[in-house]
């Protein structure tokens, strides 16, 4: 299966969205083609699945970065950036457990949230028994955090979102695009 069809599946794309996509598709035709048809939060998704970990958590600090942040959302992508300049375990485990105290209820909590879920173990770091996450669960993070900084401006939220997704653009068209665990 494809990289693109395999990222739609995971990330549970729209049937109209997912109708749209072919599998020899590159991955950025695949989101532009989303994007044109008006099928912005499915392109966020596939986009946020197709880019590796790292990537796609360094684009969501990138966006958290121009943003006016309260305190804790700060808090939270520093933990991420920290994370993204060096993919330890501690580095991960600091920005889960920033995610978790937080209970996932704020846009830093999300940023967090995706450096935290990259890999390691979702088991308290207690239990001896690790409990990896799933592979697809950064992206799911990452969307669910360009939603919520979209949304710190409301009546710009589609145009702050199509404005997010941008930039990441590049990143696919450098050959970077493979739901992988890096």
């Amino acid at each position: 299966m494809s990289p693109v069809m395999q990222a739609s599946l995971q990330m549970e794309l729209s049937g109209p969205a997912s109708a749209l996509l072919q599998a020899d598709m590159t991955a950025q035709v695949a989101v532009q083609t989303l994007i044109g048809a008006g099928h912005v939060q499915d392109a966020l998704k596939l986009l946020a699945r197709l880019l590796p970990k790292r990537y796609a958590v360094a684009w969501l600090c990138q966006c958290a970065r121009d943003q006016k942040l309260d305190p804790e959302d700060r808090a939270g992508a520093s933990l991420a950036e920290k994370w993204v300049r060096e993919p330890n375990e501690s580095n991960r485990r600091a920005a889960f457990e920033f995610a978790n105290a937080g209970g996932y209820k704020s846009a830093g909590a999300w940023v967090a949230a995706a450096a935290g879920w990259s890999g390691g173990s979702l088991a308290p770091a207690t239990q001896e028994a690790p409990v990896p996450p799933a592979d697809h669960l950064t992206a799911c993070a990452v969307v669910a955090a360009i939603n919520m900084l979209a949304a710190l401006v409301v009546e710009n939220f589609e145009a702050r979102r199509a404005g997010f997704i941008e930039p990441a653009m590049s990143l696919l068209g450098a050959g970077a695009a493979a739901p992988s665990g890096g």
